[in-house]
């Protein structure tokens, strides 16, 4: 079976470890990994603040950048609901239209794609902690994916998962809102601080690096002695 990787702008640039994690997993379940080095950004900032004739030049590049692929495999909920919005966003172009049907057809989240394409709910992993995961928005409400993340984890030797209180809410990072509301985002990332707090979580897990640099970030200034990890790096660990 063959893979290509969609590592995404902050994977690309903040955190190569988690692609380094993904490409591990899905070699370890028989995937032949194609990394096309054309990939750019997936469009979804210009998008959601409304310059969508912009982002249609950008999803028409990696419409043709991941034409070729079998399989789209990226760390990110959120960019893979972007490649899943270019049929909409290209629905005047008949042509472009198809060719995006055909790449949102084939393009997953990464717990989804091992859970719901390779059938594989259980990746041997072990770390011993207390954890809770945060359910981005875009991966949920939009994706859809509930299940897979869980079902993961669950299977995780020595992780001790804990329900997060009021999971369904955002962490108020959105892309640009975090910039364009600042003080709004703040007042939410710190109530996402709070109920991670009251997990008593050494961990916190994530599906989508946006969310995590929030949140982090957030936890960092606030100094507060959590670790936060992209479930990739979970799901690959080997901690004895």
């Amino acid at each position: 079976m063959k893979v290509s990787l969609f590592i995404t702008c902050l994977g690309d640039v903040f955190y190569p470890g988690v692609g380094k994690d993904v490409v591990e997993l899905l070699e370890r379940y028989g995937c032949e990994i194609d990394f096309p080095g054309e990939q750019t950004c997936c469009g979804q900032p210009a998008y959601n603040s409304g310059y969508h004739k912009d982002t249609k030049k950008t999803a028409k590049h990696m419409i043709q950048t991941f034409e070729h692929a079998e399989y789209v495999v990226t760390p990110s909920g959120s960019c893979a609901v972007m490649f899943k919005e270019y049929p909409s966003l290209l629905k005047d172009e008949p042509r472009w239209k198809q060719r995006a049907e055909e790449l949102s057809a084939k393009t997953y989240e990464l717990t989804q794609f091992l859970y719901r394409v390779l059938k594989v709910n259980d990746t041997e992993a072990s770390l011993q902690a207390r954890a809770t995961y945060h359910t981005s928005c875009h991966m949920t409400r939009l994706l859809g994916e509930t299940e897979a993340p869980y079902e993961l984890l669950s299977n995780v030797r020595g992780l001790q998962l804990k329900e997060l209180p009021n999971k369904q809410n955002c962490c108020g990072f959105g892309g640009t809102f975090a910039v364009k509301m600042t003080p709004i985002s703040e007042q939410m990332v710190d109530e996402k601080v709070e109920h991670i707090e009251e997990t008593e979580a050494e961990i916190l897990i994530g599906s989508d690096n946006g969310c995590l640099m929030n949140i982090g970030g957030r936890i960092d200034r606030l100094n507060k002695p959590v670790k936060v990890m992209h479930i990739a790096q979970v799901l690959n660990s080997r901690e004895a």
